[in-house]
């Protein structure tokens, strides 16, 4: 069983920036590959980014690429995003999840975190 953290949420105005942290216990995250998706009320929980369990492959939500990069510290058991040029449309809640297989598919992700609001005003 693995536990997720996020921390990092808040309120920002357009343009700013963020850095969302996700940390684990209970079981090392090295064995997972590890993702991002947001929610924002009224719609669907969807992918943002992911990243390979050793680190050298990423992947992105067109809609955030060149603003976000995922990064992960095994060491530490945590995992972040970093998101710069933040949107008025970027604000929702966001949860970090760890998975098996390297996917954008929600269904896939297996652990999930209780989620940090992210709010960017215009």
């Amino acid at each position: 069983q693995v536990q997720l953290v996020e921390s990092g949420g808040g309120l920002v105005q357009a343009g700013g920036s963020l850095r969302l942290s996700c940390a684990a216990s209970g079981r090392t995250l090295s064995r997972y590959n590890m993702g991002w998706f947001r929610q924002a009320p009224g719609k669907e929980r969807e992918f943002v980014a992911a990243i390979v369990w050793s680190g050298g492959i990423e992947d992105y939500a067109d809609s955030v690429k060149g603003r976000f990069t995922i990064s992960r510290d095994n060491a530490k058991d945590s995992v972040y995003l970093q998101m710069n040029s933040l949107k008025p449309e970027d604000t929702a809640v966001y949860y970090c999840a760890a998975a098996v297989t390297f996917t954008r598919v929600r269904a896939s992700y297996i652990y999930w975190g209780q989620g940090t609001q992210v709010t960017v005003s215009s």
